[in-house]
């Protein structure tokens, strides 16, 4: 068993495009849940609508790539709206119920056969990203072990997480994100002071949602492709258990739960497999440690919950709302 390759393929999940798209769905889920708390459990839902309004505007209507990336946000924002006018007005139970089933209905609408010709149906779309990579600065060339594709996509994906994270921790200590972690301990007691309570959990819900749809682009650029398949329920359970591993109502926690999510995995997955190659394990195939994989990461956050409730860079004050 090669661990040298097992442990190198696992720290390069530490900047790859994939973890920095679960840390900016999850810091989106932060400022929903860990700030103003909003049960969204909705996220993959948003990062869909990102990845599907960036692909089927390029695909179909042939904009730019900067065209594309606004109206994946705009329609991030209608998307919080529908979600948020009937609910943000009645207990958050309401908004989790509404935003899991509306995830779902968003992956079952671009499947549907009818819509073949739009959103690919249960194939997916291709070959959207040429705009992007048509930006790339590198010339051909390895930088740092990658093609120049490759580190073109993990340098912006992960600049895209930096300056979102700093616009969320000037957000949070502004007058406004006071108002929101108010709301998240006692919305009747910040109503009692005048504000507009529904106003601000619409607000909150608009700019997570953003943040998951562009994560939901940053997903999908490197595959070259967006396939409904990627967006299910679980998606929106893999973000928070990002945000419980790196701490409720942080900011640099979700990046480092993003983190530490996926070098775990690619770690036991590359132990398991190796195992398993080896002779070692008999009693397991591949598919079946590629879900051991994930039990493991489950025992392990529930060992987190008991002995570190409030996660890595959390702390307990947090913990107080939940």
């Amino acid at each position: 068993m090669d661990f040298g390759f097992i442990f190198s393929s696992a720290a390069g999940e530490l900047f790859s495009p994939t973890t920095a798209a679960y840390a900016l769905a999850t810091l989106g889920l932060a400022v929903h849940f860990g700030y103003t708390g909003l049960l969204n459990f909705g996220q993959a839902g948003f990062m869909a609508v990102g990845a599907y309004g960036f692909a089927i505007s390029t695909l179909t209507f042939h904009v730019p790539f900067f065209v594309g990336l606004l109206i994946a946000v705009v329609a991030s924002a209608i998307f919080a709206l529908l979600l948020g006018i009937p609910t943000l007005r009645l207990r958050a139970d309401y908004l989790a119920i509404v935003t899991i089933a509306a995830a779902e209905i968003v992956r079952y609408i671009v499947t549907t056969n009818q819509l073949t010709a739009v959103t690919g149906s249960a194939n997916g779309l291709a070959a959207f990203e040429g705009d992007f990579y048509a930006m790339n600065p590198f010339p051909p060339g390895t930088y740092v072990g990658m093609n120049n594709r490759d580190f073109f996509i993990r340098v912006v994906a992960w600049a895209v997480v930096a300056l979102f994270c700093t616009l969320v921790w000037l957000l949070m200590r502004s007058p406004w994100g006071r108002v929101l972690k108010g709301i998240r301990e006692d919305e009747n007691a910040v109503r009692s002071l005048g504000k507009n309570v529904y106003a601000y959990k619409m607000q909150s819900l608009i700019i997570g949602g953003a943040l998951g749809a562009l994560a939901g682009m940053i997903f999908t650029i490197p595959r070259g492709a967006v396939q409904p398949a990627n967006y299910g329920t679980e998606l929106t359970f893999f973000l928070y258990t990002c945000l419980l591993l790196g701490g409720l109502g942080t900011v640099l926690g979700p990046v480092v739960g993003a983190m530490i999510f996926w070098v775990v995995l690619s770690l036991t997955q590359g132990i398991l497999y190796g195992l398993i190659e080896s002779g070692t394990i008999t009693w397991l195939n591949t598919v079946q440690a590629g879900q051991l994989r994930y039990i493991l990461v489950g025992v392990a956050l529930m060992l987190l919950m008991i002995f570190r409730p409030q996660g890595v860079l959390g702390n307990k004050k947090e913990l107080a709302f939940a």
